[in-house]
């Protein structure tokens, strides 16, 4: 199924949070994808830091079509074909790259690109996107910064990632304009490579219990 940007952003804002997930081993993905759904997270951001990403992506659309798939930390157009063969909802890059966002345009396949300043924010509305990864949020400025840039770009919607935890997300989440925040600390690869889906639930659990 393909999705809208509306839709997208109507099941992240249902979310509130997005697992940003690093792979050693792509296999690992099904037993973590279980324990995220089970606990009403059935989304993944699936960072292309590894060469298991495309790979995962893969067996997360076969076995659970359900799912909202990101492809994240997508740096090139190589990774943006991969991301889209092997399945993936949408692309979610670090940075602006004009000609990553036009390759997503020319392939009709969803982008939320990384912005952190006025310059950024107007090359993507240039482009026709207000879907945004606000990167690396709290060392961009956090909240100050994004109400601060909520004032001239009122239509953003808002997607930051980067050093948010517990200590923060419900601030971050009381921006109207913020629809879910990226973390992976309840998802972290060392967790993931000692197969730890226990502790991983529990996080999962956690957070979800203080963002719903």
């Amino acid at each position: 199924m393909s999705y809208t940007t509306n839709q997208i952003i109507e099941k992240l804002r249902q979310f509130k949070v997005v697992p940003v997930i690093a792979l050693d081993n792509a296999e690992d993905i099904l037993p973590l994808a279980d324990t995220l759904a089970k606990n009403g997270l059935p989304v993944a951001e699936i960072t292309f830091r590894s060469d298991a990403a495309e790979e995962a992506i893969r067996l997360l659309r076969a076995n659970k079509p359900d799912f909202l798939i990101a492809a994240g930390t997508i740096l090139t157009a190589d990774q943006v074909v991969l991301a889209k063969n092997s399945g993936a909802d949408f692309v979610v890059t670090p940075g602006f790259n004009p000609k990553i966002v036009k390759l997503c345009q020319d392939l009709d396949f969803l982008i939320t690109p990384g912005v952190n300043n006025p310059m950024s924010i107007e090359a993507a509305l240039e482009l026709g996107i207000s879907a945004v990864k606000f990167f690396p949020a709290e060392a961009s400025g956090g909240i100050k910064m994004i109400k601060a840039l909520l004032g001239p770009y009122g239509q953003l919607q808002i997607m930051p990632t980067g050093g948010i935890g517990l200590h923060n997300i419900k601030d971050y989440l009381a921006i109207p304009n913020v629809v879910a925040c990226g973390g992976s600390w309840f998802v972290e690869k060392k967790l993931i490579q000692e197969k730890n889906w226990g502790e991983i639930g529990r996080l999962v659990k956690e957070v979800i219990d203080l963002t719903r």
